[in-house]
Parts: structure tokens; C-alpha cells; sequence
């Protein structure tokens, strides 16, 4: 995995390095792969441990020494006050080594205690790539040379293609192929609703928040309207401005935010909403088989947030992140996707067509480019092969991200 070697380039330079992302996305996983010899590991999903941190943090730290590795720490936060002292006092790359899950609060603590004396690098479940075998070969997606990191060997049928996004990319559906995608779902949601959400003062009621979720589910690709997710869970505006906080800072979704050549101006239009995991966001909108998901409302929706996902992907497993963009004018002309990169703009397009044509990037002549240089398009498709579209635009096949 390449953010394994984020990972250890960031232990090197740092006393602590924390992992960040969803529930069962693999944090744990991925740090015992990189530990040096000699490291302890404890988790504070052991009741007993978190309480020992939380009741007297300075004590826990003594007890177990260090290099440590705590897992889900934002069960005990007064740790990393904690720590900080710990770091002053002897400051040395690798000293402690943290992950966690619930970063509504955690992150504050985590920026107010440890500022400069921690790398933090977040993991989403697996791409299509490492569900693929690839992980440890793919790298960043590079619009002037799109079809050098593309996996050819995983281009698919598009009911294949649909069936990768319906089961999504969490590692035990990968690792348990035939494993039920409802049961995985249904305890995933429980777990991250009881230990994750339940918490929190901005949740009340549980079954509200599951009603927004699936609401949410229901919009990804759209651009965001807190009205209408009120709406859907019975809750006002405001809650629901704070509920799509926890659902970010949860790594459940993410926010693209619109561009604009003033800078100024991109933060004067609402962002899209899209799901970090289309198999959870499937599971929620109720989508019960990839058959279904590929003949539903929601099948290009859901194509577009897949092809988002896998992008962020690309870039996170190596510790970046991109100036990635969505852009729309007034008068509704779209881009899906603008990559931002050596003042050069890159669009993207999303099209559920196997044979997509240069009409299908229209809307990139409406981009304001200020003081970048537009570059040709890239529409990605349900072809199984690259192709050239015309004015140096390429055809990519969505299988081989």
C-alpha cells in the first residue's frame, strides 16, 4: 500500500504519526504492517484500557512506555495532552503511534495538543486497484498521462463494474467475497451509530440520523441543500448543517467544492455531496443487488461517485491532497471533475456510455480558466479500452482506475 510509506516517512520526521479514516477501513491493519520491532500496541476499544486512559492518562503512558501504538485514541482524548508532555520532554521520531475513527472532536484535541509534533495521513476503504491486488504499484492519477498508472488487467463488463461499486471497498467484503453485503452493512452501521455518533450532543435521536444518512445516500453526486436533508429526517436546517459535520468528519462523505477563477467565489456556492464508499451508500439507498443499483435512478450517481473515490484514492495513498473541483455556471452548463495542478486545469467528465463523444465535454469551453491553462478533456466511460476522442480528448475506461 503506498501510504504505508507515508506512514513511515512521517514516523521518521515526527514523535507521533496518526492514522485517521472510517471504522473498518483497515487503520489498524495498516500500522501493525509498519511498527518497528519492539513497538506495544493497545486498543482502547478495550473498555478496561480506555478507562485506565481516560481516568489517568500520565499513569497510562508510564505503564506501557513507549514507542506505543494506541488504537481508536479518541476514546480517551485527555491522552493527548498527555502525550504532548511525553514529546516535550524527550522528542524523538516514532514515539507514539495513533489511530482514530471519531474525529468530530478528536481532530481539536488532536491540533490543540499535538500541533508540529504530529503526521496525520486519513485511509478510506480500499480502491479499486488494492481490492485488485495492485495497491502497491498504483500512484497518483496524472491527467497529462492518464493511462500510465491504469490496471488494464481489471477492466470489466459494466455488470462487473457494478457489482465492485455495489459491494464497495471495505477490506472484509474483499477479503470475504461471498460474505452477505447486508450483514456487513447492517452491523457497520449499528457499531458506527452506538460507539461513533451516540456520543455526540449534536445526535439525539438515532433513528433521525439514520433516516438523514439514507437521505444523504440518496443525493450523492448532488449538489448539497440542507433543506431537503432536513426535510427527509424531520430535523431542522441547522441540525442537519451539523449532521453533514459529523458525516465529514467521520470519513462517511465528502465535500467537492465548485470552482471558480476568483477563489473568492468558490466558497459562495454549495459544495456536491458524495458518499466515500459506495457500497455503504448502495446499502443505504437500498439498492439490495448490483442489478438493481445498475437499472435504478441512482446508477450514473453512483458511477460519478465511484470515479470520485477512486481519484481521492489515488492521491491519499500518497499523502496528497489534490485541488479538485466540480465546476457549474449559471446557466447549468457542468463539469463533473476539474483538477487544479501546476497552474493547469484538467476536466473530467463522468459518462455511463461505452462509445462517449466529444459533444460530451461541451460544457469545458464555459470554464473560466483566469490564469490557467485548460488542458483537453477525459471523459471517464463504461468502455473497455482507452481511446482518443477528438482535440486531444482520451475515452478512459472506469474498470482500469
Amino acid at each position: 500500500m503506498c501510504l504505508a510509506r507515508k506512514v513511515k516517512e512521517l514516523a521518521g520526521y515526527y514523535p507521533c504519526v496518526m492514522v485517521t479514516g472510517a471504522r473498518q477501513v483497515g487503520k489498524s491493519t495498516l500500522l501493525r504492517e509498519v511498527l518497528p520491532g519492539g513497538t506495544k500496541y493497545v486498543t482502547l476499544d478495550d473498555y478496561v484500557e480506555a478507562d485506565r486512559a481516560q481516568q489517568n492518562p500520565q499513569d497510562f503512558l508510564e505503564r506501557h512506555g513507549w514507542p506505543l501504538c494506541i488504537d481508536e485514541v479518541q476514546y480517551a482524548p485527555e491522552l493527548l495532552r498527555a502525550i504532548k508532555m511525553r514529546v516535550d520532554e524527550n522528542r524523538q521520531p516514532g514515539m507514539y503511534w495513533l489511530t482514530g475513527s471519531q474525529r468530530f472532536h478528536m481532530m481539536k484535541g488532536v491540533t490543540e495538543s499535538l500541533a508540529g509534533r504530529i503526521g496525520i495521513v486519513e485511509l478510506m476503504s480500499l480502491s479499486q486497484q488494492e481490492a485488485q491486488g495492485n495497491g502497491a504499484k498504483a500512484a497518483p492519477f496524472d491527467p497529462e498521462h492518464p493511462t500510465a498508472g491504469m490496471n488494464a488487467a481489471a477492466i470489466c463488463s459494466l455488470s462487473s463494474l457494478y457489482e465492485r461499486i455495489w459491494r464497495g471497498g471495505y477490506p472484509m467484503l474483499a477479503q470475504y467475497p461471498t460474505m452477505p453485503v447486508q450483514d456487513f452493512f447492517s452491523s457497520y452501521l449499528q457499531t458506527y451509530i452506538e460507539r461513533d455518533v451516540q456520543s455526540l450532543s449534536q445526535v439525539g435521536n438515532k433513528s433521525a440520523f439514520v433516516k438523514f444518512m439514507r437521505s444523504a445516500a440518496l443525493r450523492t453526486g448532488q449538489q448539497l441543500v440542507y433543506s431537503d436533508l432536513a426535510r427527509d429526517a424531520e430535523v431542522s436546517p441547522k441540525t442537519a448543517a451539523a449532521w453533514v459535520s459529523i458525516l465529514v468528519a467521520s470519513g462517511i462523505i465528502s465535500l467537492l467544492e465548485p470552482y471558480h477563477a476568483n477563489g473568492l467565489k468558490r466558497l459562495t456556492k454549495s459544495p456536491k455531496l458524495y458518499f466515500l464508499d459506495t457500497g455503504l451508500c448502495c446499502w443505504l439507498a437500498g439498492c439490495e443487488t448490483a442489478d438493481d443499483l445498475l437499472h435504478s435512478q441512482l446508477s450514473g450517481a453512483m458511477l460519478e461517485t465511484w470515479v470520485y473515490g477512486q481519484l481521492l484514492r489515488s492521491y491519499a495513498n500518497a499523502g496528497i491532497s489534490p485541488r479538485l473541483y466540480y465546476f457549474r455556471d449559471l446557466n447549468g452548463a457542468e463539469v463533473d471533475f476539474l483538477l487544479e495542478k501546476k497552474q493547469c486545469l484538467y476536466p473530467m467528465e463522468v459518462k455511463q456510455s461505452s462509445h462517449p463523444t466529444i459533444r460530451d465535454l461541451k460544457a469545458v469551453s464555459k470554464i473560466p480558466t483566469g490564469h490557467c491553462t485548460l488542458k483537453p478533456g477525459l471523459v471517464f466511460c463504461t468502455a473497455t479500452s482507452t481511446a482518443p476522442m477528438g482535440q486531444d480528448a482520451m475515452a478512459i475506461p472506469i474498470s482500469a482506475l
